[in-house]
């Protein structure tokens, strides 16, 4: 076997200074080759330095055979953004069910929206909670997508809140109860969901982020965030019941949380868009979700909303 260096997505972002989810736009679009190792995507650095060379090069490799006319494989790579575990399962359902090669991107509600609005993303969850009028993701949609035909389904609901020590020793119950200052919180990366909802939360009660202590420590995920209230390096962390069992922390459930999925209505969206209504709908996929645990398919797969 080759004993070739590679690299992940996150790498080569480092690498050439470019976000993660243009990376996985150019892996869409077929000019950097990638391979997978479980759940990860790696990508060969022989790979990298040939697409290197083609920038280089204004765009034409010194020898390179043209893709035969009848091989779409690079048509149909797709992108999924967001975290959940259950975006993994609809990939693996949408590979079974389509000739779509489903890449995953592990970056928060308001970035992969942002990215959508690029071009950049196929398939974007969101869980974004807006406290003016106690909806979840349409006025974020609304103000980003402007242009955009577009649907959202839902893919499921789940419990959010706070994570905190076993037994709850600082007696924190409430979003009111973090406005002391002797408790400390771990946060969540900007555009994230459990950021946008702390954000939200805090502003509704009136409470300053800057009298928070531990307001600037972020973490990239739920589990680092739980992880880090497990250890003892924070008091508190937003994110959902899930994860608060998995590390064996307590959960404070605060809110039901929606958590949907939108896809661009365009001609060349159809097949997938219809192929992931048909998902959401059957019981094999709902049989599956609802076997996790902690989440509610009550409305999975039901049309929230969708433009003319």
């Amino acid at each position: 076997m080759s004993k070739e260096l590679s690299y992940t997505i996150e790498e080569v972002s480092q690498l050439l200074k470019v976000s993660k989810l243009t990376l996985y736009d150019l892996v869409k679009k077929g000019k950097i080759p990638v391979f997978r190792v479980g759940r990860q995507i790696r990508i060969d650095a022989k790979d990298l330095d040939d697409y290197i060379l083609q920038q280089k090069t204004n765009g034409i490799p010194k020898s390179s055979p043209k893709t035969p006319k009848n091989d779409t494989k690079s048509l149909n790579k797709i992108v999924i953004s967001g975290q959940d575990l259950v975006l993994d399962i609809l990939g693996k359902h949408i590979e079974k069910h389509s000739s779509f090669k489903a890449l995953r991107s592990f970056t928060g509600s308001l970035n992969s929206l942002i990215s959508m609005y690029n071009g950049e993303c196929d398939i974007v969850s969101l869980h974004m909670f807006d406290g003016d009028t106690g909806e979840y993701n349409l006025p974020y949609i609304k103000k980003i997508l402007v242009g955009h035909p577009y649907i959202m389904l839902n893919l499921l609901s789940r419990k959010a809140g706070l994570y905190v020590k076993k037994g709850n020793p600082l007696h924190i119950n409430s979003w009111s109860d973090l406005n002391n200052e002797k408790i400390k919180i771990v946060n969540r990366e900007k555009g994230s969901g459990a950021r946008i909802l702390l954000d939200e939360q805090l502003r509704l009660h009136k409470i300053n982020p800057r009298n928070i202590q531990g307001y600037d420590h972020e973490e990239s995920n739920h589990l680092s965030v739980a992880s880090t209230v497990a250890a003892g390096l924070a008091d508190v962390g937003v994110g959902n019941e899930k994860v608060a069992k998995m590390v064996n922390i307590d959960f404070i459930p605060l809110i039901t949380e929606r958590y949907d999925l939108v896809m661009l209505k365009t001609p060349e969206n159809e097949r997938l868009n219809n192929t992931v209504k048909k998902i959401l709908s059957s019981v094999q996929f709902q049989s599956e979700v609802n076997s996790l645990g902690d989440y509610d398919i009550s409305q999975t797969g039901k049309i929230m909303y969708e433009t003319d």
